[in-house]
């Protein structure tokens, strides 16, 4: 198990990763991650066909100061490419309120491979069409734990 922390507010723009700057590492070289970043390695290490990891996000998120009010989310990225199941929606009611999400993905990496594993803002309202979304939001208080389940 692997934790990864940033209490700080930090301004995320969008589909940009969410920066972490302290950790619990894993003791056992699966997962890599530089503090200060928003990139985790995550190894297929195994003698098994692939090695399985449970990825949870969980903090607050929030439209900044002169920002318009409008859904905002988070999503867990693999590869690049964003787990659309792992998608979690806020709607604040004003500018610097701040609302609690949590996401969870299952992340599985062949053998010999590594897969980078990244927290990001996307765009909530891409069904609305009419609603540009805010180009940046503020986090604080992030986490996320990578445990290996196979």
């Amino acid at each position: 198990m692997a934790e990864y922390i940033a209490n700080q507010v930090q301004n995320v723009a969008l589909n940009n990763a969410i920066d972490f700057s302290d950790s619990i590492p894993c003791n056992k070289g699966y997962i890599y991650h530089e503090d200060g970043t928003g990139i985790f390695i995550a190894k297929g290490k195994t003698s098994n066909c692939f090695a399985r990891y449970q990825v949870t996000f969980n903090g607050n998120i929030a439209i900044p100061t002169g920002g318009t009010i409008s859904p905002i989310a988070i999503a867990i990225s693999v590869n690049g490419e964003i787990r659309n199941a792992s998608t979690a929606i806020f709607t604040p009611t004003a500018v610097e309120t701040y609302g609690n999400v949590s996401s969870t993905a299952i992340v599985t990496v062949p053998r010999g491979c590594c897969f980078s594993i990244g927290i990001r803002y996307i765009d909530a309202t891409i069904l609305d069409t009419a609603t540009d979304p805010t180009p940046t939001i503020e986090v604080a208080n992030a986490n996320v734990v990578i445990n290996r389940i196979a």
